[in-house]
């Protein structure tokens, strides 16, 4: 039998498998029954969440293959007249449409570009609601898929939203960008529920009778009730604020940080969104502000207090001050730095007030990470208690507002104080409190953009600069805030978040290995791509910039990769399903290959013809028979990517071919085939290519096996078991690893039970549960749980993914625990090939894995392979964490000890004598490492000097002379287990008995002060026991 007739009969019926008569599922019921069940305790919470992934994650795959159908030509459109392009699919009671601006749409926004931007923005509105999850509100099961080209959006279908028209079915929201907006009481009850988290104003806009409208979400949300009488919204495109560094406005000044890196950009479209990250950042930021300022305005009235009270009589001062001791005490407290205890009035406060305070308090100061130079700077009053900022503040000033920025030290006097008031503020109706303080806080609210006067609440309005959107004469000053609200959040991204990730990367604390990480850490902090040009600008005038080398070239690439997608992604646009694989080959060719005139290799005429009459239906969306696709060059094609570069990124690229962009900036072509595979879904055959060959190209139609979707969706979360592995986290960082143990084997039951075996968090679950283990001593149980932690990661992220290559590490660290030296060095040399591919030979996580290397080889006295491996650590490390730092020392230490079993003593003193040098100038001579490196330095001059006299002796008596028997140690296994652990951040710490029986001591004191629900947050002062220490049971 024919296998290609027969999957071509098979794929070319309107449907698969799912397409049954009368077995179709009905997704969107599905979707919102589970979203309906109970879910009052663990057990019910369990069953609600594993039914919506489960549900979820068939809906993903139902839709991905329809969207592969549907540009395949297997699907019958349902308006078949119109012109390709704004046809609409429905297979499988599944909604399809393409991302094209269709009639108009979209034309004031940016045509074509918005209607292509506008499914990601609308998925994450819908993942963002989801994530809220009020009862009563549905949102439709959306997947976001691009494939050969093309975008499609996979929506579940309303219960009878096919048979009426849009204009009837839309109770809330606006269907022509704010022309008509209606609305509706019982949508703002629950709109109003998600408010607060997501950050969004209740706020009126006009309609086209003039008349004002309440709305709590954009115009372009829209409101429909299903004929099942759910209440579902839609189209959730703006769900969060504009950013205006990507929309010029007439009229509008951003604030000077944005404007000084040359802010507004013109964009492609007007619907630039910041991130929700961006926006839970801002309001960290500006709630630590808010604390500071009316901390300062408390003291300043204090300080004004104490002035009149020396005046006055000392009686009538004493009756002023005592209106508020506590607070004041409190205060002082924070003064000297003693911690105190949470205040009491919060357990009044209103369940919503509650939730505003508590969690910006507990989460502010934690990630709010300022400059270095921001810390030592202390905020000085003025005489009216405003706030005179610093030069060192002037500089690095987040924002357009008189306080921005201020990041001064932690224990300002007053801050108790100061939460103390806005706590009680927000829970009564602040009659029992003076004028005075009703006024501090006013004051600070005014001025960090607060919507409510009486206590912190920050909130955005989505429809400002909306084109088409009217607000009634009365909210002028409210619009008015809100629009310095917007310059200020922009302004913010790029003067304190961006800086923020560069300075990360300065001190490893964010250490990216290829693209797909980088704008991992880059979203976390809320940057959007569109801003890689800037932090690549950021990192290229940095002082340091050397040591931020694989940072820049990480982007590069990453920049070079995504404006060649969307290159392609209008490439592919005009291509036969017959010619597919010429024509992927023929671009990879243009972009990477050496060889200067790439020509495309057209499929035989007769071969198309045939495919044609057998798919008389194959009409691809926009395609025809079109060959422009084989005219394109590669100095053509790098021109497109300077000038997308360019126009998207605002960056300069200045690279004419592949070569000259490998040497200037020191990519890898292999890295960049990689990178545009991954984003693009091509797979290719794995062999060797010769990109550097200029008498053949590298490729050819033969390579390239298949083209997937890249698909978008919402993943639901398991919040039970991620709650429990986080607290898990929380007690190993404590210290009591046996408990910490425990509730990540708990997580670890829950997320089973939640997703089913594989799954990229129960892979994270397992690797920290196999550091315990290792930890505790337990090191064959450490070995079984990371095997699975490996396998799990090659399944769900990829053989070549930054994070399997750590996996493949850790592995080989508990292998050589447990003796198995020959698998411990495989799976290292295996982690270095895959690395070498990722990101190249420059990079500081490649010192970590030579270093390994290098030390294992030691092991088994392999020295000058060692050696080799070694020194290239050391030489990574110099230039990285710069030539004096302590991984430096360690390296050289490391060093000296292979050179002292070579019996090079001269090397090894030399090496050493530099790790010395690193321990006295770093922590002085008093401090353990360097009394043991002195140690070293001593025996191993004695060992030269005892090599010397015998080479004397050798020298002087020939054959007679009588030689001393020297002694060459070769390296014992305990020791190089113990350097293994120790550049893999494990350190275990000698304990004496005292000092066991000392922590025995505290542990318990801990348990009890835990038991008895005291326990605060003191860690900072205790013992660090971080995850070093074995606790001895």
């Amino acid at each position: 039998m024919d296998c290609v007739r027969a999957e071509d009969a098979y794929t070319s019926r309107l449907g698969y498998e799912e397409h049954i008569p009368g077995q179709t599922r009905d997704w969107n019921e599905e979707l919102q029954t589970t979203r309906e069940l109970s879910r009052k305790n663990l057990p019910e919470r369990l069953l609600r969440e594993r039914a919506i992934f489960k549900v979820h994650s068939d809906f993903a795959g139902a839709a991905t293959r329809g969207a592969m159908a549907v540009i395949d030509g297997n699907v019958m459109a349902i308006n078949p007249g119109e012109e390709t392009r704004m046809q609409m699919f429905i297979w499988n009671n599944i909604f399809f449409s393409l991302g094209f601006d269709v009639r108009d749409h979209y034309r004031e926004l940016g045509g074509d570009a918005a209607a292509h931007a506008a499914p990601t923005n609308d998925l994450n509105g819908v993942r963002a609601y989801s994530a809220v999850d009020v009862e009563g509100l549905y949102t439709l099961g959306t997947v976001v898929v691009d494939y050969r080209g093309y975008r499609v959006t996979a929506q579940s279908i309303i219960p009878g939203i096919l048979e009426r028209e849009q204009e009837q079915s839309v109770i809330y929201g606006s269907i022509d960008f704010g022309k008509t907006v209606v609305s509706h009481p019982k949508y703002l009850e629950l709109l109003e529920k998600t408010s607060r988290p997501l950050k969004v104003q209740h706020h009126a806009v006009l309609n086209e009778k003039d008349t004002s409208v309440e709305l709590c979400s954009s115009v372009e949300c829209k409101g429909i009730i299903g004929n099942d009488g759910r209440h579902y919204i839609l189209d959730l495109l703006r769900t969060f604020p504009p950013d205006l560094n990507y929309l010029p406005v007439e009229g509008e000044e951003l604030a000077p940080e944005s404007q000084k890196l040359g802010f507004p950009c013109q964009h492609r479209h007007r619907l630039a969104c910041l991130r929700q990250e961006l926006i839970e950042a801002f309001v960290e930021h500006r709630y630590l502000l808010f604390m500071k300022m009316a901390a300062l305005q408390l003291m300043q009235q204090k300080a004004n207090k104490d002035k009149t009270a020396a005046l006055h009589d000392t009686s009538t001062a004493d009756a002023e001050s005592e209106s508020k001791p506590q607070a004041l005490e409190a205060s002082e407290k924070v003064a000297d730095g003693t911690p105190t205890s949470p205040t009491s009035s919060e357990s009044t406060l209103t369940p919503d007030d509650a939730e505003a305070t508590t969690v910006s308090e507990n989460s502010a100061p934690e990630n709010q990470e300022a400059p270095a130079d921001l810390k030592s700077a202390v905020p000085t009053a003025n005489t009216n208690g405003t706030h005179e900022p610093s030069a060192a503040e002037r500089q690095n000033g987040g924002c357009d507002s008189p306080l921005e920025g201020k990041e001064a030290d932690e224990n300002i006097p007053g801050l108790a104080q100061a939460k103390e008031l806005a706590e009680s503020l927000a829970a009564e109706d602040g009659s029992g409190i003076d004028p005075k303080s009703r006024e501090v806080v006013l004051n600070a609210c005014k001025a960090v953009g607060s919507i409510s006067n009486t206590s912190f609440d920050i909130r955005f309005n989505p429809d400002i600069f909306s084109p088409g959107v009217r607000f009634p004469d009365d909210s002028t000053e409210d619009i008015q805030k809100q629009k310095q609200l917007l310059k200020d959040a922009a302004a913010f991204l790029v003067s304190f978040q961006a800086p923020s990730f560069v300075k990360d990367c300065l001190d490893h604390s964010s250490l990216p290995m290829d693209g797909a990480t980088m704008t991992e850490a880059l979203h976390q902090r809320g940057i959007n791509m569109r801003y890689l040009g800037t932090v690549l600008e950021f990192v290229d005038n940095m002082p340091a910039k050397a040591q931020l080398e694989h940072i820049y070239r990480i982007g590069i690439s990453e920049l070079i990769t995504r404006c060649a997608k969307h290159i392609f992604k209008t490439y592919l646009q005009g291509v036969e399903l017959s010619a597919l694989s010429a024509a992927v080959s023929h671009f990879l060719n243009c972009l990477l290959s050496s060889f200067p005139d790439a020509v495309a290799h057209l499929p035989a005429d007769e071969l198309v013809s045939r495919r044609k009459s057998r798919k008389r239906r194959n009409r691809v969306p926009g395609g025809g028979d079109n060959t422009a696709w084989a005219s394109l060059t590669p100095s053509e094609l790098w021109k497109n990517i300077n000038s997308e570069a360019q126009s998207y990124y605002h960056f300069n690229l200045q690279c004419e071919s592949v070569d000259q962009a490998v040497e200037k900036y020191g990519l890898q072509k292999i890295t960049l085939l990689r990178e545009i595979s991954i984003k693009t879904g091509i797979q290719i055959l794995i062999k060797e290519y010769n990109f550097d060959s200029r008498h053949k190209p590298a490729f050819t139609e033969e390579d390239i096996l298949n083209i997937f979707p890249v698909v978008k969706h919402v993943n639901p979360k398991a919040s039970d078991a991620f709650h429990f592995f986080q607290s898990g986290q929380a007690k190993v960082q404590q210290g009591f690893l046996k408990e910490g143990c425990e509730l990540i084997n708990e997580a670890l039951n829950l997320f089973n039970n939640v997703y089913g075996a594989m799954h990229v968090e129960i892979c994270a679950c397992l690797r920290l549960l196999a550091r315990l283990n290792y930890i505790m001593g337990d090191h064959p149980e450490a070995l079984s749980n990371q095997q699975k932690a490996v396998l799990m990661s090659e399944r769900v992220l990829g053989i070549e993914h930054p994070n399997t290559v750590q996996e493949y590490m850790h592995l080989a660290l508990y292998c050589f625990a447990n003796g198995q030296l020959s698998t411990a060095l495989k799976l290292l040399y295996r982690a270095r090939y895959l690395m070498l591919m990722v990101c190249g030979e420059d990079h500081p996580e490649m010192a970590l894995l030579d270093s390994n290397i290098g030390l294992v080889l030691h092991g088994v006295m392999e020295y000058d392979l060692s050696l080799r491996f070694l020194e290239n650590a050391l030489a990574n490390n110099s230039k990285y964490h710069g030539p004096r730092s302590l991984k430096v020392a360690l390296s050289h230490h490391l060093v000296a000890r292979v050179y002292e079993s070579k019996a090079e003593f001269r090397s090894a003193l030399q090496h050493e004598k530099e790790g010395y040098t690193i321990y006295k100038n770093q922590v002085g001579e008093a401090h353990e490492k360097t009394k043991e490196s002195s140690e070293y330095l001593k025996y191993l001059t004695q060992q030269a000097v005892a090599l010397q006299r015998t080479m004397n002796e050798i020298y002087k008596n020939g054959s007679n002379a009588s030689i001393m028997p020297l002694k060459f140690t070769a390296p014992n296994m305990a020791s190089v287990l113990e350097q293994l652990n120790i550049i893999n951040g494990i350190i275990f710490i000698p304990l004496s008995q005292k000092d066991l029986e000392n922590l025995k001591a505290e542990v318990q004191r801990r348990q009890l002060m835990q038991d008895s629900g005291k326990i605060e947050k003191q860690q900072g002062g205790q013992l660090e026991l971080d995850d070093k220490l074995p606790v001895d049971d």
